[in-house]
């Protein structure tokens, strides 16, 4: 008989599946690498199962509980989360499990009736609340908006694991072996970042008071719902996530645009050639017509500086362009400086709407807004170079 391939620490078991068909997560972000949807089981006195999978996969999740507790019952089903990624299995489980207690909060239930019609026993947790598996002993803490109002953590004070929902999670699938100390993780980091700034952007202050919640909590292990069981680098992991909860940045320019002909692009070009040479060495350029926005916005959450240009498009903002800025306004980024530019053959709009954008949503700008008619001239180089110059100043700054 070979190793145990599903343990993680004490009776801590993982269930979970990948997923290496889909290509859009959410229908919006794309999955290179395709997405893990974890599920952890705990063979104690009482079998707790912590969150299920999306149920496209349910056969094989079914066929991993199975293998750890054979026909054994399931006792306890604790739902974190209640997006159907995670809960999506919970009718399934219902089915193979009618003796089955459901663990949430007040919020988790509200939604269950809503999504499953499932009736089952339940126990209703809040803050603190505790149960007892036998060996293993789970606290309850609520997490609201990390990043739907029901979601919690379940805290193992035996073995001091964490299962933490979809925070500190990330995209990609899990090649083999699912925990940290036994895999390659480069590839995860980037997925992280691209994670959290799609999926709980917005919720910079919610993940702070999570992360306040577990400060001085031991933690051996982290199980999140997406992504690797973090071991041995849950130091490096909780710094990705205060990092970006604290929207902190890097010195480095993003410069997002768009252009039908090339006229704007030489203009993206143009500024990115001063900021290089003022010093400038972290400079992504982003056409917003072949970069998907889950990438640009990742590298929007990592640097500082913004500099934002378009052509003038029925006399409105080119509408790329356009749906960027609406994705970057939703997600609430704070502290980072904005440039921008814009293009036009008969009547300029976009350096007027981008003004308008930029006001509403109250960013600190720096620099000149170059407006150029039709193609490059040599005035338009030079306020372009100015424009570069003023953000290069103020993010060294």
């Amino acid at each position: 008989m070979g190793k145990d391939k599903t343990l993680i620490k004490g009776k801590v078991h993982y269930v979970g599946v990948n997923d290496r068909t889909k290509h859009l997560f959410e229908n919006m972000w794309p999955l290179p690498y395709g997405v893990s949807y974890n599920s952890y089981l705990i063979d104690d006195e009482k079998v707790a199962l912590v969150d299920t999978v999306d149920a496209c996969y349910f056969d094989v999740f079914l066929h991993k509980i199975k293998k750890v507790i054979g026909e054994r019952p399931i006792d306890y089903l604790i739902i974190n989360h209640m997006e159907p990624d995670h809960s999506g299995s919970i009718s399934l489980i219902k089915q193979y499990y009618p003796n089955i207690t459901i663990v949430g909060n007040k919020k988790t239930f509200d939604m269950i009736g809503g999504f499953y019609g499932v009736a089952s026993e339940q126990i209703c947790v809040a803050e603190g609340s505790t149960l007892d598996l036998g060996y293993h002993k789970l606290t309850f803490y609520l997490t609201p908006m990390v990043h739907w109002p029901e979601t919690m953590m379940t805290y193992d004070a035996t073995e001091q694991v964490l299962f933490s929902g979809d925070a500190f999670g990330c995209f990609g699938a899990l090649h083999g072996g699912f925990i940290d100390v036994r895999i390659n993780t480069d590839m995860y980091w980037d997925e992280m970042v691209r994670y959290y700034s799609n999926i709980v952007g917005k919720y910079g202050s919610p993940v702070q008071k999570a992360l306040q919640k577990l400060a001085g909590m031991p933690i051996t292990a982290i199980c999140s719902t997406h992504g690797p069981v973090w071991m041995e680098q849950i130091e490096k992991v909780v710094g990705i996530y205060n990092r970006l909860s604290l929207y902190e940045s890097e010195e480095g320019v993003v410069i997002i645009y768009g252009s039908m002909y090339g006229n704007t692009e030489q203009m993206a070009e143009s500024i990115a050639a001063e900021l290089s040479a003022q010093g400038v060495k972290n400079i992504v350029m982003h056409n917003v017509s072949k970069s998907h926005s889950s990438y640009i916005l990742a590298d929007v959450f990592k640097y500082k500086g913004i500099i934002v240009g378009c052509p003038t498009y029925n006399n409105q903002l080119y509408p790329e362009v356009e749906a960027m800025l609406n994705k970057i306004a939703a997600r609430d980024i704070k502290g980072r400086i904005f440039g921008y530019f814009g293009a036009f053959c008969w009547a300029g709009a976009a350096v007027k709407r981008i003004a308008e954008f930029i006001e509403k949503n109250k960013y600190e700008v720096v620099g000149e807004p170059v407006e150029m008619k039709q193609s490059m001239k040599p005035d338009t180089y030079e306020q372009c170079e100015k424009l570069a110059q003023a953000m290069a100043e103020a993010i060294k700054n």
